[in-house]
């Protein structure tokens, strides 16, 4: 009896026997039952005999290495391999020795297509119908890919293969993802046995938050040379020297997915300048260009039609004469940091080169996780203030970029810099759309190169097969004759939603399996049947954030118009038929319900929530915190809400003559706030996502001792004005209005520290003295939401 209740609670109520004997042994149930030993234990020594048991190979013995590379926020009309004008040799590379899709989709957003590839599921279907950090309580919209839908790399880890993930995760909670945890739903949680990258949507390149494993660690201060996307394919290039080293004879699985080149757009002045003067006709005429090449190279049909600008968005010819340097210099530093992104995919292809291991390396290279991102807006020198709504001018941009350096910061760790939504719509050329719209293919079509030397013969046939994010598992487990598990650890399995891609891989022109495929982002959506597509763009436009709030306060998703677009004539959509096949559209409308309500993607606009309720963000349930000097990393997304609600802040301390330091600080160099003393004085400064500065100083310095530090802010609503009053021993020492807050959150990674200011410094006045770790001592820090 004893032993029954332990196996029952060890594997989850799966009642498996003792040690697992009963376990089938197909693959069905996941981990594999441990074979029993091969001896024989008798009572004495000497009737007994040691011998291990044979391990049973799951795997064929010519098993390939695995590797993903997952770009992000780059569009169809980038890459010049598929007739952009950006430098990318290792894409060319690679699809010069292997073979090319142009009919490949995203989700349109980053956690939910990063959630579908690694679990073969709709992203809707296992929680991800939005990036986790606005995750919000319907059962599609968690979150959290749940342990019923294993990925890629816990499977492949049951049947031997050492797996890894370098780079952006963005698949955790956002209110998980402190140094206490909960950690199983951690990269290391989801069947990875090394990670190394940052576990929120975006981060600095020089200041990175990085994680490692399940530890939080940070990168060098005071190195000029230092780049997080270097850094990964250093790191990854360690790492297959260890697997080389301690387990050749197993085959591995890396997923390998930078920051680049989702924004900040950083990078190296040098890789920006290669561009210097490529764009100065504008957004405009790049696509007319790029639309030509496509077709003379054969990336898009004979007859593919250039669709028109929308009416929302700024014709190049519109743009003042003394806005044109920056904004050609924005696309410049992008288009410099795509190929300085490709460069560090190069490394990792030569490194497999060198290793001997490149021949039995399956590469799916995967080349954006969905379209350009618009989120730049009009050009931003601080790119969050898209996400909080916040209205702002390019009057106010450049105002704020001469206080700190100019144009020539930009691409530089003082700014958090996105290009006009102009060159995110150039990006996706031919189409309509950018990041963030399912229902266009600017949103969701991505290019993609698998390239396997030992098993498939390079061709230039441009594979048109209607393809998924989701196909990709179903075609790794394919390949490896791996069925579908019935149960991982426990969990019953959800069914796979993808169609495998391996019938495409010796014909390129082999006809279409996949059948349908479903997309909602935003409420921007769409289904694909047969050849047909139908969509709706929804109320939200992801280049005017701020204006999109009128609409979608009045709007009803049963009242969007439709188009309908008949694919195998219309690579683009650039013809709408909804007019003309009004039961074609019917009847497609009638499916995307079914797919959706299956999909668990009610209510429709689920992802839109936040944007209209900021105060529902994902929080923890405390109102009141006690931290010491010693407290780091604490993520944006857990902490107090210090400058965006009202709070109140107590701090007790021990100073010597002319203290310095950081008390307390949130946030980063493109928006944050923090309390510092400087020589004495008492500093409060509020970074208002670079365009304001609210700055409180004590009109003297702080006299040696012990003192009793109070900050309060009122905030009466979410990214309204507030009040900052500062008492020191209950006098009234310092105080500034805020003209304006940020409803969200001022940056996706940086975090809330005390005594100390890591990553990307909040104030310039101490940016040179970074991370400005406080000289006196911080005897206790309380923090009360009001």
């Amino acid at each position: 009896m004893h032993r029954t209740l332990i196996s029952l609670i060890c594997t989850g109520g799966l009642l498996l026997g003792p040690a697992g004997a009963d376990r089938p042994t197909d693959g069905s149930v996941l981990p594999f039952p441990e074979p029993p030993m091969a001896g024989l234990a008798g009572t004495r020594l000497q009737d007994s005999t040691m011998k291990w048991p044979k391990k049973a190979r799951r795997l064929a013995k010519d098993a390939p290495n695995i590797l993903i590379v997952l770009l992000d926020d780059v569009g169809f009309g980038i890459s010049e391999t598929f007739g952009g004008e950006v430098r990318t040799p290792t894409f060319d590379k690679l699809a010069k020795e292997g073979i090319r899709y142009n009919t490949f989709h995203t989700t349109s957003i980053c956690s939910p297509t990063r959630a579908a590839l690694l679990t073969g599921r709709n992203h809707t279907r296992i929680g991800s119908g939005t990036i986790s950090e606005r995750a919000v309580a319907w059962d599609g919209y968690t979150g959290l890919i749940p342990k019923t839908a294993a990925t890629i790399g816990e499977i492949l880890r049951h049947y031997g293969y050492h797996t890894s993930a370098f780079g952006k995760w963005h698949n955790t909670p956002a209110t998980e993802t402190t140094s206490m945890g909960p950690k199983n739903h951690w990269p290391n949680g989801y069947g990875f046995e090394y990670f190394y990258g940052f576990l929120g949507g975006e981060t600095s390149q020089y200041e990175p938050r990085l994680t490692e494993n399940y530890n939080h660690i940070e990168p060098p201060h005071d190195d000029p040379t230092y780049h997080l996307s270097q850094d990964l394919a250093e790191k990854s290039l360690d790492w297959l020297d260890d697997y080389q080293a301690f387990s050749p004879d197993k085959p591995f699985f890396m997923y390998w997915a930078p920051g680049g080149v989702h924004g900040p757009h950083h990078v190296f002045k040098d890789w920006a300048d290669k561009y210097q003067g490529k764009f100065d006709t504008g957004w405009d005429a790049y696509r007319e260009r790029v639309h030509q090449r496509q077709l003379d190279m054969g990336i898009i049909p004979k007859g593919t039609r250039l669709t028109p600008r929308d009416g929302t968005m700024a014709a190049w010819d519109s743009i003042p004469q003394n806005q044109r340097a920056f904004q050609t210099r924005l696309m410049e530093i992008f288009a410099g940091y795509v190929e300085h992104t490709d460069h560090q995919v190069g490394r990792l292809v030569q490194g497999l080169e060198e290793r001997g291991l490149r021949e039995n390396t399956l590469i799916f290279y995967i080349f954006g996780d969905n379209g350009s991102s618009s989120e730049g807006q009009r050009g931003s020198v601080s790119e969050l203030l898209a996400q909080n709504n916040i209205p702002n001018t390019v009057e106010q941009q450049l105002k704020a970029l001469e206080r700190i350096g100019g144009i020539d910061v930009l691409g530089s760790a003082k700014t958090d810099n996105m290009y006009h939504a102009g060159w995110a719509w150039a990006g996706g050329t031919p189409f309509k759309g950018t990041k963030l719209m399912g229902s266009y293919f600017g949103g969701t079509r991505n290019p993609m190169v698998i390239s396997w030397p030992r098993r498939i013969k390079p061709d230039r046939t441009v594979r048109a097969q209607f393809h998924h994010v989701i196909d990709i598992a179903p075609t790794i487990y394919e390949l490896l004759d791996i069925p579908h598990p019935k149960v991982v650890q426990g969990e019953d399995q959800v069914p796979m939603d993808g169609t495998s891609l391996v019938y495409t891989f010796d014909d390129g022109k082999a006809t279409e399996r996949k059948k349908q495929q479903f997309f909602d982002n935003n409420a921007s959506r769409g289904i694909y049947h047969e050849g047909w597509f139908a969509g709706t763009a929804g109320p939200f436009i992801p280049w005017d954030t701020p204006g999109s709030v009128k609409r979608m306060e009045n709007w009803d998703s049963a009242a969007d118009p439709w188009e309908l677009y008949d694919l195998r004539r219309d690579f683009s959509q650039a013809k709408d038929l909804a007019q003309v096949q009004p039961e074609k559209l019917k009847e497609m409308k009638q499916r995307f319900l079914t797919l959706a309500e299956d999909n668990k993607d009610f209510p429709i606009g689920a992802g839109l929530w936040l944007r209209l309720h900021p105060e529902d963000r994902l929080k923890t349930p405390y109102t009141h915190w006690t931290f010491r000097q010693n407290t780091r990393r604490m993520p944006e997304f857990t902490a107090p809400g210090v400058g965006r609600v009202s709070t109140q802040v107590d701090i007790d301390v021990d100073i010597g003559e002319k203290a310095s330091g950081v008390l307390y600080a949130v946030g980063g160099a493109s928006g944050g706030l923090t309390l510092y003393m400087d020589k004495g004085y008492l500093v409060y400064e509020y970074n208002m996502m670079i365009l304001e500065q609210y700055i409180a100083k004590s009109r003297i310095p702080i006299a040696p001792g012990k003192h009793r530090i109070e900050v309060r802010t009122d905030i009466p609503r979410p990214g309204g004005a507030g009040q900052v009053r500062i008492k020191v021993d209950g006098k009234d020492t310092a105080g500034t209005a805020l003209k304006q807050t940020v409803p969200g959150a001022f940056t996706a990674t940086e975090t809330f520290d005390v005594g100390i200011d890591l990553g990307s410094p909040v104030a310039a006045s101490y940016d040179a003295r970074r991370p400005f770790a406080f000289d006196g001592k911080i005897l206790a820090l309380e923090v009360e939401l009001k």
